[in-house]
């Protein structure tokens, strides 16, 4: 029996090795690589330093920068689950036929790149765009309002973008909710009202959990929908990165730029785990 559970080990293990040789190859050394260059000068060459951290948190440009990213991306949290949390509900409650059929339209728009689909966008928000036409031909407004290169746009292109990983985490953990207790429920006299907020809302805190961190997590390290839609007037920390690197090739300062991304990011959500995971919820989320 012990050599069968060993040789088990032993075969799993052989199936692990591939992931990791390529969770190696093409994540954790390019990190490393990248941690080098931000504590040397000239691209590693250099002497070791810590200038280039220093530098991020004596100028308050960086500081305002990374606060306008953790901004932008709880922002986007907020609509994805405001939006997204009815259209779960809903799947949850729905036939499989309609389930799938909900499914496809929401993953459908990310066959398309997210270039082309920030590109529609600008059509639609821009100052010639179908919103300004619209409201300006009914007279509701004398000008062109401002919904692109802004705030605004860049949230309405990162929730475009990510309500769809919103929706799926919250809708799985409603599929595990037995219909049997909004029956019980309705038997004790428990309103509609009631029974969202003591069955439906306690039971999808997991799912409101894992949405919210994927949204959050993806928000802050988005590229491309902050360049197009937020353009020179809305900087975030990868786009910054890219700029350093590129453009002014201070590779030191954008790899320093990304960890700081990098180590936000991860204590942003490791402080939002231990908020979540109190006493109170625990039996939630081990359930």
């Amino acid at each position: 029996m012990n050599s069968l559970l060993r040789s088990k080990g032993f075969i799993a293990t052989l199936l692990l090795v591939p992931g990791l040789i390529i969770i190696l190859g093409v994540f954790i050394l390019p990190m490393f690589y990248m941690l080098m260059i931000s504590l040397r000068e000239d691209m590693g060459q250099g002497a070791w330093t810590l200038a280039s951290y220093a530098h991020l948190f004596k100028d308050t440009y960086y500081v305002q920068i990374l606060w306008r990213t953790v901004r932008l991306s709880l922002y986007t949290v907020c609509v994805c689950l405001v939006l997204g949390f009815p259209v779960a509900m809903y799947m949850a409650q729905a036939t499989p036929k309609m389930r799938g059929l909900i499914t496809f339209l929401i993953i459908s728009p990310h066959l398309i790149s997210v270039v082309i689909r920030n590109f529609g966008w600008v059509v639609i928000l821009g100052n010639n765009g179908f919103i300004n036409n619209t409201l300006m031909s009914l007279d509701v407004i004398s000008e062109p309002l401002r919904l692109l290169y802004n705030e605004l746009g860049v949230v309405i292109g990162l929730s475009d973008s990510l309500i769809v990983y919103m929706v799926l985490a919250i809708s799985t953990s409603l599929y595990a909710v037995d219909s049997s207790l909004y029956k019980a429920a309705g038997i004790l006299g428990a309103t509609r009202f009631k029974q969202f907020f003591s069955i439906t809302l306690p039971l999808s805190i997991p799912g409101i959990f894992a949405g919210t961190t994927l949204v959050f997590s993806l928000a802050m390290s988005s590229f491309v929908t902050p360049a197009l839609m937020g353009g020179t007037s809305v900087k975030v920390l990868p786009v910054l990165a890219y700029e350093q690197m590129m453009a002014s090739l201070n590779w030191s300062l954008g790899a320093a730029i990304a960890f700081l991304l990098l180590g936000s990011t991860i204590g942003l959500v490791t402080l939002f785990t231990k908020l979540v995971e109190t006493k109170r919820n625990k039996e939630v989320f081990s359930s």
